[in-house]
């Protein structure tokens, strides 16, 4: 590791300075509070529960390279800590917002020097490691795979897409979720009795806290951030017991907060991952449930046209020739998304989404193109037209065979032709009851009703 200059000599006043800088910062809630130790950390039972691989990999001081998957606040870069100080492992911790090839080099040749030592494993841990390029992470690689370190990587990003392949194979991907609204709880307590015993006393309701964890939606961090940003604007009042405190209320929360934050990335996975959700909820006829994660990407700031292209999709290929006139109403949303925008744009997108999740479905269009470009992309079946379908309005075609025999369909509509090459004569791609229907017409049945009454 770095060796720290002595109290003596030119690099004291720098010291001194350093020390003063130090006592003076002001560091966050949560940095304060981050966990030292497993029985402190919070979440992620499914991972870090008793006879767990990682759980194993722990309590016996053992060190493999990792990357920790999930979202912000839930805890990857606390569980890389506590990993490494159980190991006994040395810890540089870099960004790779603000680190590059350099100050992997650097980190590296402490390692070596740890090794050569007294033989401590470095843990190079490396917080938004989807932001290196492929030549950084390419840096990285030979070190990992020698021994030389210990990887350990946090991202909100899908590894799979972010992670070089060869990277990949030589670490284990954690996946954590989200905290839940108990969790979120507890740790709010936790800080409440923290700044009681650093700072000055609180006084808080159960609501207060539950719109605190509510507030974070999963994201510890930004819970504590709300915390001690209240208790900085609380004013002063006395408890029960006569004794000041800050007093922390439901209405100074709504003001500094402002709107639940979300947990939604546009460049991410969350666009793809609730992109999915809205399809499948339309086409497992769950009009609520599309409604819903509609609502959810238009809060998160989604793009309506994205979303409207979506539905356009749903519509065509889950719906069909079921119901012609969803793919109408998704076109007419769409078009209206684009003269109208957001907010007004949520109402026909709305309109078309449930529309679309309550139709009938048949799948027909889809199964059958899709047919043939299998025939002919991956089968072989790549023939070309036959001469009598062939273009005959230039002159010289006849003479090619081009057009002859060919019968004009509204002069002898009962006359029988083939229109596939002869080698597919008998192939049908769509068949008399085209496709599967799935579910009722509730419109059609709508209307019925309404004729009939």
């Amino acid at each position: 590791m770095k060796k720290t200059p002595g109290p003596s000599g030119p690099s004291q006043p720098h010291n001194l300075l350093s020390l003063l800088a130090e006592q003076n910062r002001q560091t966050p809630l949560p940095e304060m509070m981050r966990p030292k130790t497993l029985d402190d950390f919070l979440g992620q039972e499914e991972i870090l529960g008793p006879g767990t691989p990682l759980r194993n990999l722990i309590e016996t001081r053992q060190l493999i390279s990792l990357i920790f998957w999930g979202l912000p606040g839930v805890g990857k870069t606390t569980l890389a800590r506590i990993i490494a100080q159980n190991s006994g492992a040395n810890f540089i911790e870099l960004s790779a917002v603000n680190s590059g090839i350099k100050e992997l080099r650097d980190a590296v040749a402490q390692a070596e020097e740890s090794l050569k030592l007294s033989g401590s494993p470095t843990v190079v841990f490396i917080d938004e490691i989807h932001r290196y390029s492929k030549t950084q992470q390419d840096a990285i690689l030979p070190f990992v795979e020698n021994g030389t370190i210990i990887l350990m990587g946090a991202t909100t990003e899908n590894p799979s897409f972010q992670v070089i392949p060869a990277l990949l194979s030589r670490v284990l991907i954690v996946r954590l979720k989200t905290l839940g609204r108990e969790q979120m709880k507890t740790m709010i307590k936790r800080g409440i009795v923290f700044l009681g015993k650093t700072r000055q006393k609180v006084t808080i309701s159960l609501d207060a806290i539950g719109f605190i964890a509510d507030y974070a939606n999963g994201d510890g961090r930004s819970a504590l951030n709300l915390l001690e940003t209240a208790f900085k604007c609380a004013p002063l009042a006395k408890d029960d017991k006569g004794e000041e405190a800050r007093l922390i209320e439901v209405s100074l929360l709504e003001r500094l907060a402002q709107q639940n934050r979300l947990n939604y990335d546009r460049q991410g996975d969350e666009h793809y991952d609730h992109a999915s959700a809205y399809q499948k909820s339309m086409r497992g006829g769950d009009a609520d449930a599309a409604i819903y994660w509609l609502g959810k990407m238009i809060a998160g700031g989604e793009d309506p046209r994205f979303i409207a292209r979506r539905l356009m999709i749903t519509a065509s290929e889950d719906v069909g020739l079921a119901d012609p006139k969803a793919f109408q109403l998704a076109v007419a949303a769409a078009e209206a998304v684009e003269r109208l925008g957001l907010p007004e744009g949520r109402i026909p997108l709305a309109l078309a989404t449930i529309y679309t999740a309550q139709a009938a479905k048949n799948n027909a269009a889809i199964c059958a193109i899709d047919e043939a470009l299998n025939d002919i992309q991956h089968k072989g079946h790549n023939y070309s037209v036959p001469p009598h379908l062939r273009d005959s309005h230039y002159s010289g075609a006849k003479d090619y065979g081009h057009g002859v025999g060919y019968v004009y369909t509204h002069d002898q509509p009962e006359r029988q032709q083939e229109f596939l090459p002869p080698e597919l004569a008998h192939k049908r791609y769509v068949e008399d009851s085209p496709g599967k229907v799935v579910g009722k017409n509730l419109h059609q049945q709508t209307e019925s009703r309404t004729e009939h009454d």
